[in-house]
């Protein structure tokens, strides 16, 4: 039975896109790929990568024996989670600045008007206590006013009920995220604890002092104008296709079939190859190295370099050997990273897409419009219906 997996490695940009300077002006000098190679000469060993397509890209070598393009990132920004929902097929929507400052006043009657009991926890803070169980706030971890948090104590209010309520705040809020979150080994008394005042007028939970993390920790993502049940895991849940999501993916996508949010490289890249050979039935493998994305926030080229080496090995020496007649993989990046720009923050580059499999032929995909293309493609691998947005070049990778 065929499987189709897609590696995404967190952050490995290519260059700048032509619209930064609507961004963040200064990213336009960003090549995440291209600085770090030229930082650690000799150091950088990625001959699988550069000759499926990076050499061909970057340097103009001749075409590879497999199927390569690019993409533009068509999601506002740069950012992991905006990044996988326009992956699996449903691009969020250009959203606003919001604080609770701002909108708490109003979010209370929409969520009085919808059976909750809301109360001021605090006179001088504008946070919600909702049905004495969970917090809407500010989030004190993401650039100010892109995302608002519910954070619960699941002793008091289960994680089904704390996803129902996020999803209150989320039709009301056009900020970028909404982020529904909690676990079973805190207390609503702790967490209003960890209510405080970071930025000025920004107000929220310390989300890592308050307990919420760890054994038992369970989130929710919902971004501004994603379509969750028309993107690529929903679409596979629905018609009983087993998507496995390993690593960043975990948390990012929304799906069934099994999970393992595992951030330590080595680790992730065992358990998929673990997983991969165990699997006899037709399946779809969803997979982020997340760690190449925390050495760009760390704006540390050596570990960036090492976990870059150990992909491309793995990929040439353990996953592609293993790989079946009709298996396909897409390995490509969500946005990028560069960590010798100056800044640690996400850079707005554009993205690898680079194909492998015995049936792949050789041939230039092109630049993509969106990355939502990816998404439509592994509906069309496994005959399954369209993503909400992109247009798949499944035919275009098929050896002819």
């Amino acid at each position: 039975m065929s499987k189709m997996t897609l590696l995404v490695i967190d952050s490995f940009g290519i260059g700048a896109m032509s619209d930064c300077k609507e961004y963040v002006p200064s990213d336009c000098k960003a090549n995440t790929y291209k600085h770090i190679r030229e930082m650690n000469q000799g150091k950088l060993q990625i001959p699988f990568l550069y000759n499926s397509g990076l050499g061909a890209l970057i340097d103009d070598e001749s075409p590879p024996n497999n199927a390569y393009g690019y993409s533009k990132l068509a999601h506002h920004g740069a950012d992991t989670y905006l990044g996988h929902q326009e992956i699996a097929g449903s691009c969020p929507k250009k959203s606003n600045k919001r604080l609770m400052k701002d909108i708490h006043y109003g979010m209370k009657k929409i969520l009085e008007s919808n059976g909750y009991d809301v109360d001021y926890p605090f006179d001088e803070f504008p946070v919600l206590l909702v049905n004495g169980a969970a917090v809407v706030a500010d989030n004190l971890e993401s650039s100010l006013g892109n995302i608002i948090n519910v954070t619960a104590d699941f002793k008091k209010m289960p994680f089904s009920e704390v996803k129902e309520l996020g999803k209150v705040v989320r039709h009301h809020v056009d900020t970028t995220r909404v982020i529904a979150f909690g676990g079973p080994y805190t207390s609503i008394e702790h967490i209003l604890s960890c209510v405080k005042e970071k930025q000025a007028g920004q107000y929220g939970v310390d989300t890592p002092k308050a307990n919420v993390y760890g054994e038992g920790y369970e989130v929710f993502h919902m971004g501004y104008g994603v379509e969750m049940d028309r993107q690529f895991p929903m679409i596979a849940a629905d018609h009983n296709l087993k998507v496995y999501r390993m690593g960043k993916t975990a948390d990012v996508l929304h799906g069934a079939g099994p999970t393992d949010p595992v951030v330590n490289t080595t680790e992730l890249l065992s358990k998929v190859m673990e997983a991969y050979t165990q699997e006899k039935d037709e399946a779809a493998f969803l997979i982020n190295v997340q760690e190449t994305d925390l050495a760009g926030h760390s704006e540390d080229v050596d570990w960036y370099c090492e976990l870059l080496n150990e992909t491309d090995h793995w990929l040439r020496n353990t996953f592609v050997p293993a790989m079946q007649e009709d298996d396909l993989l897409i390995i490509m990046a969500d946005h990028g990273n560069d960590p010798t720009i100056g800044h640690s923050n996400h850079t707005r580059e554009y993205v690898p897409i680079i194909a492998i499999g015995n049936k792949v032929g050789k041939t230039y995909i092109g630049l993509r419009e969106t990355m939502a293309d990816v998404g439509a493609t592994f509906c069309d691998f496994f005959d399954l219906p369209k993503t909400a947005e992109g247009e798949s070049f499944l035919v275009d990778l098929l050896e002819k």
